[in-house]
């Protein structure tokens, strides 16, 4: 696969067959037949309707990583190739506002990316642990992005599909053949032969895909602010990383085989000159170290990165600088606080010799910051926040609510709950704000707020039957003596709109009558 490559994970995987490449997948969905144009087949609509579903699978994994800092730095990468995108007509009036735009961190350590339906692509941190500067990381997510706004999943779904008809058909016809002669090898022969000739037939499509996506998404590449040469010096590490170690841990690769004519494609896009190569940046460096920790929670991984306190071999004061942070997060990860402490301030020193870098600065500040909360030192938590008091992100909304949590005292947890409170007014689908609304109102002595954000946590993910089961939880509890009759106003009617949705989710799924067994319950 090239435009849709979904991480291998069990859960997923099924879904993936179940929806994409399934003999019921036309069925499910409501896939148009085939034989006409793509937009035809595969509308907007239809495009859109197919991704907000795998993501509600997708977002229920386990492997589905939710860590502000890096999602923050991913998706300051990935919305000025959005931007761009716009900007030079790619993305469409009829996408510009339907589709989600949007990118996913997956905890493994694999070196992937992939694009889904409706706007969303999804990166392994194993890709962003493999890059040395953020122009490589953009370059990925330019071409998984131009995947998208060239319609390569609807039209690979749709080619897929085609395939999927042509295979079934030879194997029909070889079964028959077979059966008439008695032969079983001749069935075998049969199978084998239709199946790859549906395979060639794919690969062939696959190859226009990417060609296509590499010079669209070199264009938006450049045009967001990022040097052009990341693709083609991304292509060549990759490539040569690839043939030295080629033991599955580059599924990218095999969805995206790259041949000589796409680096020197890459490279001649470059013009004449002697192009400006990617530089490594200290926050690119130490996001690619947090990825590297992040990318596999097993203690023995751990334990083996917190021996990069002692250094690496490159004589590189980046490479020095990342290895630290490896080792002070692996610390944090394996409550060696020693450890940490020790490798974090001589990432310090490591920074400070440096060009000044207020970013890096700050990452190091966020990394102080998670230690104390490990360690239950939330004064020095907060201290250490304090000196970045201008930062309104949601990184540090988070980071403060986490504290708050752990702080446990009523004005802490009052102020975050009052600024998370606000932040998922504007941002609902906003899942780990909602689980940290729920501690902070539990912490709070507030049950039915805390219950309400539960709720809206499965919501937010996709869960629709956890937020029911949830809010109706809470409605019962409303039913009480001095309860507070506004929550229990709003959970009623976040109930009753979360009960409709669910049934025009069934409806679409199954616009010939709900089955069997899946009848919706009355509302209350």
């Amino acid at each position: 696969m090239s435009a849709l490559r979904l991480p291998r994970r069990p859960l997923i995987s099924v879904l993936a067959a179940s929806l994409l490449w399934s003999g019921a997948a036309p069925a499910q969905v409501n896939l148009p037949a085939l034989g006409d144009s793509v937009s035809g087949e595969f509308d907007v609509s239809t495009e859109k309707r197919l991704g907000d579903q795998i993501m509600r699978q997708i977002r229920l994994d386990p492997d589905y990583l939710e860590d502000p800092l890096l999602l923050e730095y991913v998706q300051q990468t990935w919305l000025p190739l959005v931007a761009a995108s716009k900007r030079q007509g790619n993305i469409a009036d009829d996408t510009s506002e339907r589709f989600a735009w949007e990118t996913f961190l997956i905890r493994d350590k694999s070196v992937n990316a992939f694009a889904l339906p409706g706007g969303f692509v999804g990166v392994h941190l194993g890709l962003i642990a493999m890059t040395v500067s953020r122009d490589e990381l953009a370059s990925v997510l330019a071409h998984e992005l131009s995947h998208i706004t060239q319609r390569h999943v609807a039209r690979r779904i749709v080619g897929d599909s085609r395939n999927s008809l042509l295979a079934t058909a030879g194997m029909v016809l070889g079964l028959i053949a077979a059966s008439k002669a008695g032969s079983i090898d001749l069935a075998n022969a049969a199978i084998v032969g239709s199946q790859a000739a549906a395979a060639q037939a794919s690969l062939n499509f696959s190859r226009d895909m990417e060609r296509e996506a590499d010079r669209v998404g070199f264009n938006v590449l450049v045009e967001a602010g990022f040097k052009g040469a990341g693709m083609a010096s991304m292509f060549e590490r990759m490539e040569q990383a690839y043939h030295l170690m080629d033991n599955g841990s580059y599924p990218y690769l095999r969805s995206h085989p790259l041949t000589t004519e796409r680096i020197g494609d890459a490279r001649a896009r470059l013009g004449a000159g002697a192009p400006e190569w990617p530089q490594s940046v200290a926050e690119h460096v130490l996001m690619a170290a947090r990825a590297r920790v992040l990318m596999d929670p097993r203690a023995e991984f751990w334990a083996q990165l917190q021996n990069m306190d002692a250094g690496v071999r490159q004589n590189d004061v980046m490479a020095q600088l990342g290895a630290r942070y490896a080792s002070a997060l692996a610390s944090i990860k394996m409550r060696d606080w020693a450890r940490a402490e020790s490798a974090m301030q001589t990432a310090q020193s490591l920074l400070a010799t440096l060009k000044p870098d207020a970013r890096a600065q700050r990452a190091m500040v966020f990394l102080r910051a998670e230690l104390a909360q490990a360690q239950e030192k939330t004064e020095s938590g907060f201290s250490a926040l304090a000196s970045l008091s201008g930062d309104k992100s949601r990184a540090m909304m988070v980071q403060r609510a986490e504290l708050a949590v752990v702080d446990g005292r009523a004005e802490r947890l009052r102020e975050s709950a009052e600024t998370l409170q606000t932040h998922v007014s504007l941002q609902p689908q906003d899942a780990q704000a909602w689980g940290l609304l729920a501690k902070l109102w539990t912490k709070l002595d507030q049950p039915l707020r805390a219950v309400r954000a539960l709720g809206e946590t499965r919501a937010a993910v996709g869960d629709l039957n956890g937020a029911i089961d949830r809010l109706r939880s809470g409605l019962r509890q409303s039913r009480g003596r001095d309860v507070d009759q506004i929550e229990a106003a709003v959970i009623d009617a976040r109930l009753r709109s979360l009960l409709y949705e669910r049934r025009q989710l069934l409806e679409e799924l199954y616009r010939r009558g709900v089955p069997p067994g899946t009848e919706l319950p009355n509302l209350r």
